[in-house]
């Protein structure tokens, strides 16, 4: 195994935070990845790596020599990707992470399309509701539909959503039609719920209100899945906070009104983002692409439903 090698492994250990995971991903065993990086620190005279019996953390010496071998590994990377560009191929995986619903409705459908244009790229879609860590789940690209906060990755807005309270007439004919963002506090509202959400706290902007208002709402049922929160919302358990990509037609037709039309949530966009590269995979860049040209413009789900 060459040294280069040896500074894969370390690498991914420091990202990981465990040897054994390392160790399967790239697959070795851990007692393999634990040798090479005691051969790294032997040739470099210095400890790498903190040891627990859980995890593994990096010294002030790892988290130099960390930062440099990501350079390394980046700008081997990028010597790759110029000679496939040089090449004029776009091939290899992308990997794509999105939330459930909106990927069944949007992503998933128009894949084909893109790999009937690049048949040496391959898609690898993950959808899930939980924020992955692009770097430690290495994955290349993220769709995200929130208020984003500042990072390291790069942002290409696909396209605008606007968000509302909606609830079925028949939850309304039982409970009543809220009048005011505090009537909120005395109905069911469906959150969703995962580490980090903070749907449990809805803010609304009334037309004319010079601030916002945030309510800490709360209601019998949640979830970690935006499609059974509308679900719920249809069969008349509740109020829920929605993208009006996932219940526009469900308003067209009827089956959802909309609560508080004068109070509207804040709006998340839909993004993209990527970690950032001065010489982003040629793969990557031409879905990134795709995904603008497919998504820009009027939005395929529509937003000025009233």
């Amino acid at each position: 195994m060459s040294d280069f090698e040896d500074i894969q492994i370390f690498v991914r250990v420091a990202e990981l935070g465990n040897l054994s995971a390392a160790g399967r991903e790239l697959r070795h065993s851990a007692a393999v990845v634990s040798n090479r990086i005691a051969r790294l620190e032997e040739r470099l005279g210095v400890r790498l790596l903190n040891r627990t019996t859980r995890r593994v953390g990096l010294t002030t010496e790892g988290d130099i020599y960390y930062r440099h071998c990501q350079r390394i590994l980046a700008e081997m990377e990028e010597a790759e990707n110029a000679i496939a560009n040089q090449k004029n191929t776009t091939r290899g995986p992308v990997t794509v992470t999105c939330p459930v619903a909106f990927g069944n409705m949007f992503v998933a459908p128009i894949i084909p399309k893109f790999v009937e244009k690049n048949p040496d790229v391959q898609i690898r879609l993950h959808l899930s509701d939980r924020l992955l860590d692009l770097l430690q789940d290495k994955v290349d690209l993220a769709i995200r539909i929130a208020e984003l906060k500042e990072s390291s990755l790069i942002v290409r807005k696909l396209a605008a959503n606007k968000r509302v309270l909606v609830a079925s007439p028949a939850y309304l004919k039982r409970h009543g039609t809220p009048r005011t963002p505090s009537d909120l506090l005395d109905h069911n509202c469906l959150l969703l719920r995962f580490p980090g959400s903070r749907q449990y706290q809805w803010t609304l902007q009334r037309d004319g209100d010079e601030a916002p208002t945030t309510l800490s709402v709360s209601g019998s049922m949640d979830s970690d899945n935006g499609e059974v929160l509308t679900r719920w919302c249809l069969d008349g358990h509740g109020i829920a906070l929605k993208s009006m990509w996932e219940v526009g037609p469900h308003i067209q037709s009827g089956a959802l009104k909309i609560v508080l039309p004068d109070c509207t949530p804040p709006a998340h966009a839909v993004y993209t983002l990527y970690p950032e590269n001065r010489y982003l995979p040629t793969r990557v860049r031409a879905f990134v692409d795709f995904l603008v040209a497919e998504f820009g413009g009027t939005p395929p789900w529509g937003n000025d439903i009233n």
